[in-house]
């Protein structure tokens, strides 16, 4: 069976949930940089206010050697129309595209998310997640350029100027 056969019930069936695009990619064409997370710990007001962010997700080296030990993975595309609502639909989506996968032998399985994790009010950094089955770091705050790598992949992205416009948010969730 060839991959994407392999592949193509998880991809029809998160386009089927509402996902505007779903695309298998090798995880070497997945881009990481230091940079990445400059921007998360001097441009966020998030930064370390959460533990599905920086200083507490893996760097960019570290998120490297992640991927690599993976062959594929699953970017899950959605254009924000709604506000919110929209990345909590595409972040639950991957979280249970992770789980399907799991539960059909890919043990490996893993999502990352699209922006700061918005699970809980108040994050309880003094201790541990109280949604661990939910919550997952962004791909940015795991040090992945999600422009290069969306661009790489031939999906739109492009900088927004103004928080009313539609911008494409971006999940990914790792596979063997």
């Amino acid at each position: 069976m060839d991959l994407m056969d392999q592949f193509e019930t998880y991809l029809s069936s998160t386009v089927n949930q509402g996902i505007d695009h779903a695309l298998l990619v090798k995880t070497s064409k997945i881009y990481t940089a230091p940079w990445v997370r400059i921007k998360c710990t001097f441009g966020c007001r998030g930064y370390g206010k959460s533990l599905c962010c920086p200083p507490r997700t893996p760097s960019p080296d570290e998120m490297r050697k992640v991927l690599d030990s993976y062959a594929y993975a699953i970017l899950l595309h959605r254009i924000w129309r709604k506000g919110y609502k929209d990345v909590d639909k595409l972040n639950e989506t991957a979280v249970d595209l992770e789980r399907t996968l799991f539960l059909d032998g890919y043990y490996k399985a893993w999502a990352l998310g699209s922006g700061p994790c918005s699970r809980c009010e108040t994050c309880n950094t003094d201790g541990l997640c109280i949604n661990p089955q939910k919550a997952r770091p962004s791909m940015e705050a795991c040090g992945i350029d999600v422009f290069g790598t969306v661009r790489e992949c031939g999906l739109p992205i492009h900088v927004v100027k103004d928080h009313s416009e539609e911008r494409d948010m971006y999940c990914l969730v790792l596979i063997e």
